[in-house]
């Protein structure tokens, strides 16, 4: 009886956010404005409510995850407030791409905070998040889905080994995990686990900086190469879409969008202000296709921010 009076309440609730109005890039920047000047509390109240879908859309990404939906949409509205309070159209980017960060941090918080009760070591966190890492560049650069010895042999691992972070992935109920999701991409196992014991403090503002910079940047490029990079790495209030994803998206072969991935993240680097690149990137840069993994090598690979 309480589930199903729950489900009635978020029926509900999804009816009356539908019939909000949305707002044009103009009418953001204007209510961007007047909430940093303190003008007018109903301006805040005005852009919460037109973006409410946006947190919708995010928290059903993040469903089946051990957290109800409403939950979920109740935590990303948190977010979708720090994102008002913190929004600055002088930054010329849309207030949804800047607010997806927000909602998906909040989200991911929660998540991680649910499953504290489960022991995650420091190690497995690290391998988990390795796993899906080089299986994705080695989808990308094979053109196939890899084997698990292929997998093991680009992290320098054992196979018994790789089965137990393979179980591990699967025991969390991330299927999309395991190498026979669709490029490897899907639910973010090694944001759910993150490791935040022993992570500065000022970890989140560098993500933050970044985050903005990379904005800026992107409104410097070719807009095709911005876009692909926004649909890639999920800057325009959605998931990040695969390179086939892509290509259905913009017209281009699979192939083609890769190159213009490649090139356009080497063009952001060259413009970054700081001599190392930004975490973002550190964290994403694709691989050649022509690289071939070296038998008995181990690669140490950053985990998937």
């Amino acid at each position: 009886m309480a589930r199903t009076s729950v489900q009635n309440e978020l029926q509900l609730y999804l009816r009356e956010i539908k019939e909000e109005r949305l707002l044009t890039p103009d009418e953001e920047k204007e209510l961007g404005w007047r909430i940093i000047n303190d003008e007018c509390l109903n301006s805040k109240d005005r852009m919460i409510k037109a973006n409410l879908r946006l947190v919708i859309s995010i928290s059903k990404n993040y469903a089946h995850r051990g957290l109800p939906l409403s939950d979920l949409i109740e935590e990303g509205n948190i977010g979708l407030i720090k994102a008002v309070e913190g929004f600055d159209p002088a930054q010329g980017a849309r207030f949804s791409t800047y607010a997806s960060w927000w909602i998906k941090q909040a989200i991911k918080r929660t998540l991680i905070n649910a499953v504290q009760p489960i022991h995650i070591p420091a190690y497995m966190v690290e391998l988990i998040a390795r796993w899906k890492h080089t299986n994705r560049k080695l989808e990308e650069s094979l053109g196939r889905q890899p084997t698990l010895q292929e997998l093991a042999t680009a992290m320098g691992l054992p196979v018994k080994k790789l089965l137990i972070v393979r179980r591990a992935v699967k025991a969390y109920h991330a299927p999309s995990q395991s190498p026979t999701g669709e490029d490897g991409e899907g639910a973010d196992l090694a944001d759910i686990f993150e490791d935040t014991r022993n992570r500065a403090p000022e970890h989140d503002i560098e993500r933050k900086e970044d985050f903005s910079t990379i904005l800026k940047l992107l409104d410097s490029i070719d807009e095709r190469d911005a876009r692909v990079l926004r649909l890639r790495f999920g800057l325009e209030g959605k998931e990040p879409l695969t390179l086939k994803q892509i290509g259905v998206e913009v017209g281009l072969t699979r192939e083609r969008v890769r190159q213009i991935e490649v090139e356009a993240l080497k063009k952001l680097q060259l413009q970054l202000t700081d001599a190392k690149p930004s975490r973002f990137f550190r964290e994403n840069m694709p691989v050649e296709s022509t690289e071939k993994p070296r038998p008995g090598r181990k690669r140490k690979q950053a985990p998937d921010a």
